[in-house]
């Protein structure tokens, strides 16, 4: 008895065992069914949630490793070597370069005279008008990609392509155009190496008349536009009939004078380079020659040359411009202490200095700041804005004392004729300090009600971006830290100054 008892509890024990291990391995079997139903519903949702990519398109380099290096280091340093021996010229507010297109061993050492000039510059687009050498068409081929690509990285093609575009007109895109042209490609290296982050409108230009294609063109190109044309001067010439051609084109171009060029220019890139000329005279743009040789100045080889030449547009005063606001500000001062004003006649200024500018006149005595006031944004015409903040400074600077007439003659007197400030769009602290400029933004901090401005000089004492962003909270009364949530703008200034009264 005693053993079928035992016998009878052992099958129990078995068969309890059993029915545990089904309901155990039932409920393992129910999660992973659910599981994967939720992983099922999860994987569809996403699948609702995602929206495909689009892949990136570019530009590819068609030139790198013949008309550049095309390993990164050694294009860099090649454009570096360049530009150290270019000479910086004293010309502002560049917005266009004539510049040549060759192989870099012929013609980069001229293209640097005019990219040293764009050193602390800022623009957000720069339109390239090169010409067509593989394929003729007429009307102008856009680059329609995401990006244009050279050893040194990719850069953004504007959106602005795409409103191009769809205006149509003189605006087509052709992929033939650039799938082996060299005359745009070659510019774009130089300006990775010399400007912060832009974007780029890379366009070759087909059989269409200048003029019609500045009209098309002048609605893209703002005080943030860079606009090169690239082009050579005459090929394969004698050196001695290489100059003498290239003076003629030259001195068309620096003349703007259209028929001319069009009569006698010789240029493989004439109908950018006009194109370029025309928006110049509409705009009011000078010139400047940065530099001019041809490939038997470069390589030796003088029995048949290519030539080169870098000719800058610009908006900004010209040295005898700047000579006279200084000439201004030191009359004022002296005219105020002696008991009258100065006295202008309008007609006989340049009409640079009738146009209506921000200006600010910074008074300095044994190299510390005696005095600054001026107008962040235009208020009257720039001759007046002048007089009026010589006056200011000397005299209406809660820092400081007003100026005596005994110290007039150790005060140096800068001016600074500003661009309108803009929004600096960034997206937190560390976004704002890698978008600002040393030595090129002045910048102006709105934090609640207060605000601060800093020159572009400033930033000679205070090279430092976060020092320079806690100084100017400092500057209006907030928390050294307010740079961090407050709104930025920026503007630049073209700065110049006396050594002294005359």
């Amino acid at each position: 008895m005693k053993g079928r008892g035992k016998a009878k509890r052992e099958v129990n024990t078995d068969v309890v065992l059993v029915i545990g291990a089904v309901i155990i391995l039932a409920g393992l079997v129910y999660i992973l069914y659910d599981s994967s139903i939720q992983a099922a519903h999860s994987e569809a949702n996403n699948t609702v949630a995602k929206k495909p990519q689009r892949n990136e398109t570019s530009i590819k380099p068609a030139v790198a490793g013949s008309f550049y290096p095309a390993e990164r280091k050694e294009l860099s340093n090649m454009i570096d070597d360049y530009l150290g021996r270019a000479q910086k010229r004293n010309v502002w507010g560049i917005r266009g370069l004539v510049s040549p297109h060759a192989g870099y061993v012929y013609s980069g050492p001229v293209a640097a005279y005019g990219y040293k000039q764009l050193i602390g510059s800022r623009y957000d687009t720069v339109i390239i008008l090169g010409p067509s050498h593989h394929v003729y068409f007429d009307k102008v081929s856009v680059g329609d990609a995401d990006y244009y690509e050279t050893p040194l990285g990719k850069v953004p093609i504007s959106p602005k392509v795409k409103d191009m575009l769809k205006e149509g007109g003189l605006f087509t895109y052709r992929s033939d155009a650039f799938a082996k042209e060299h005359s745009v490609e070659v510019e774009i290296p130089f300006l990775q190496k010399v400007l912060p982050p832009f974007d780029v409108i890379p366009i070759i230009v087909g059989d269409v008349d200048p003029r019609e294609l500045a009209e098309q063109l002048s609605k893209y190109v703002d005080d943030d536009t860079l606009v090169i044309a690239s082009s050579d001067l005459s090929h394969y010439k004698p050196y001695d009939e290489c100059v003498k051609a290239d003076n003629i084109t030259v001195n068309a171009i620096l003349g703007l004078d259209y028929n001319m060029m069009a009569a006698q220019g010789d240029a493989c890139g004439k109908i950018p380079i006009m194109t370029l000329m025309e928006l110049a005279k509409r705009r009011g743009w000078r010139t400047h020659l940065m530099g001019e040789r041809n490939s038997g100045d470069t390589q030796g080889d003088k029995s048949s040359v290519v030539g080169y030449s870098s000719i800058a547009f610009y908006d900004g005063l010209d040295d005898a411009e700047q000579q006279s606001l200084l000439d201004l500000a030191q009359e004022t001062l002296e005219r105020h202490y002696q008991g009258g004003e100065v006295q202008v006649d309008e007609s006989t200024l340049p009409a640079k200095l009738l146009e209506d500018r921000g200006c600010f006149v910074t008074l300095n005595k044994n190299k510390e700041l005696r005095g600054c006031i001026g107008h962040l944004v235009a208020q009257e015409k720039l001759y007046r804005c002048v007089i009026d903040n010589a006056l200011n400074a000397a005299l209406n600077d809660g820092r400081f004392e007003p100026v005596s007439q005994d110290e007039l003659n150790g005060i140096k007197i800068e001016v600074s004729v500003l661009t309108a400030p803009k929004p600096l769009d960034h997206s937190g602290p560390d976004d704002l300090l890698n978008k600002l400029i040393p030595g090129v933004d002045g910048i102006i901090l709105k934090s609640g009600l207060r605000q601060s401005t800093y020159l572009p000089v400033v930033w000679e004492m205070l090279p430092d971006k976060v020092q320079f962003l806690e100084e100017l909270c400092v500057k209006q009364g907030s928390p050294r830290d307010c740079w961090k949530t407050a709104d930025v703008e920026t503007y630049q200034a073209q700065e110049f100054h006396q050594d002294g009264f005359k």
